[in-house]
């Protein structure tokens, strides 16, 4: 039987496959305006949002009065803290600029992408009419920074000098922002405003990870006493509402250490949002280890490597790569959740906004307040999805 010869141009060469492409009036043919129901399902709907749009625009820009922001600027971000020394608060942000900056040229990837964000965040700031002539100048600062460390990460690049300079940066951050006796000392009774959310959403990612995999690791250990020890927390965590969790901190952590021991109060809520972080986090780093088949464990162990060696080497990292999404939704999930913290008695973001809205000077105008606040969690938020979606496609998650 002879075989059919694929057709060929008048080179002899073999003919393109045909082009899956349409033009913008195809494709709304085939996929909005098929038959006369779905045409007239499709007008009605464009007209209603675009009614929506209209509406919504022209409150933004001709109803909304957006003057309540300009006077509270300062005070939505970083609450009451004294304006002789916001320096502190500056010095660590453009420290942070540089490490970013030189992490983006020494790693390259989603670091870059971060970095880039970061400097189109400080230049958005940088254009607002109302920012003060030295607010403008930490800014310009903070993205000159950003540049200088780029380049200085792609000429030196130095992986473990950068992690230990991450690995620094925490402690150097928190000894600006309290001062320890050595700087004009800051109570934590000042702290607030969106510094205060990103300090406690920071805090409660970092410190509730490694708890959340032990937790994940302890409950499908082989002993019994750390096995149902873990189940025991997990389930009692994931049963309490989170305002119970923060509740408990306020009030009884003190209680259970003696009335000798003092704890801060932005400290208990940190603990209360690491705690209840790290049960759900434990979960879903479960369910990235069962998706893990028997057969890894049995190959390693054919290969001489010990348990301990087989689950940090082999097991791990393709548990945590499967559950990156996860993780990272847990991670918005609290950085939305510190704002609970309004109802303990500390002035984060939103606590902020509502005692702005209270004052009889702003009355009328809780909503540009309140549209502001959602901005803010909005645009962070955004970029930790987004993060994570860089992160999932460079490891190749769901597509090996």
């Amino acid at each position: 039987m002879s075989q059919i010869e694929p057709q060929t141009g008048n080179a002899g060469s073999s003919l393109p496959p045909p082009s899956q492409r349409k033009s913008v009036p195809t494709w709304l043919k085939d996929n909005l305006f098929t038959n006369c129901r779905q045409s007239l399902f499709t007008v009605v709907l464009v007209i209603l949002v675009g009614l929506l749009v209209y509406n919504v625009l022209h409150w933004v820009f001709v109803t909304a009065d957006w003057s309540v922001i300009p006077p509270n600027f300062k005070l939505l971000l970083s609450g009451q803290y004294p304006v002789a020394e916001l320096w502190r608060i500056w010095v660590g942000l453009l420290t942070f600029a540089l490490l970013l900056g030189a992490s983006s040229g020494t790693w390259k990837g989603v670091i870059t992408h971060l970095a880039l964000f970061l400097a189109g965040l400080f230049l958005v700031c940088l254009v607002l009419p109302f920012v003060a002539l030295e607010t403008r100048i930490w800014l310009g600062s903070g993205i000159a920074l950003i540049g200088v460390g780029h380049l200085l990460g792609r000429l030196k690049p130095a992986k473990k000098t950068m992690a230990v300079a991450w690995l620094v940066f925490i402690p150097f951050a928190a000894f600006l922002l309290d001062g320890f006796g050595v700087l004009n000392s800051v109570g934590t009774n000042l702290w607030g405003g969106f510094l205060l959310t990103l300090l406690l959403a920071s805090v409660a990612i970092v410190c509730s990870f490694p708890l959340g995999l032990l937790l994940a690791l302890g409950r499908r250990s082989k002993l019994p006493a750390v096995k149902y020890t873990c189940i025991t927390y997990i389930e009692l965590i994931r049963g309490v509402p989170l305002i119970t969790i923060l509740f408990v901190a306020q009030i009884m952590l003190p209680l259970l250490l003696g009335g000798q021991t003092t704890i801060d109060h932005i400290a208990r809520a940190m603990i209360g949002l690491t705690l209840f972080n790290a049960a759900y986090l434990a979960e879903n780093i479960r369910g990235g280890l069962q998706a893990i088949p028997r057969g890894q464990f049995e190959a390693s162990h054919a290969l001489g490597m010990s348990t301990a060696l087989t689950t940090v080497f082999v097991i791990l990292p393709q548990a945590l790569r499967a559950v990156i999404p996860t993780m990272v939704g847990q991670f918005i999930a609290i950085f939305k959740d510190t704002s609970l913290v309004a109802i303990v008695g500390l002035v984060d973001l939103l606590g902020i906004a509502r005692n702005i809205a209270a004052n009889p000077e702003f009355i009328g105008r809780q909503m540009e307040l309140f549209i502001f606040v959602a901005l803010v969690f909005f645009i962070f938020c955004s970029i930790l999805s987004y993060t994570s979606r860089r992160v999932e496609r460079s490891l190749g998650v769901g597509d090996r």
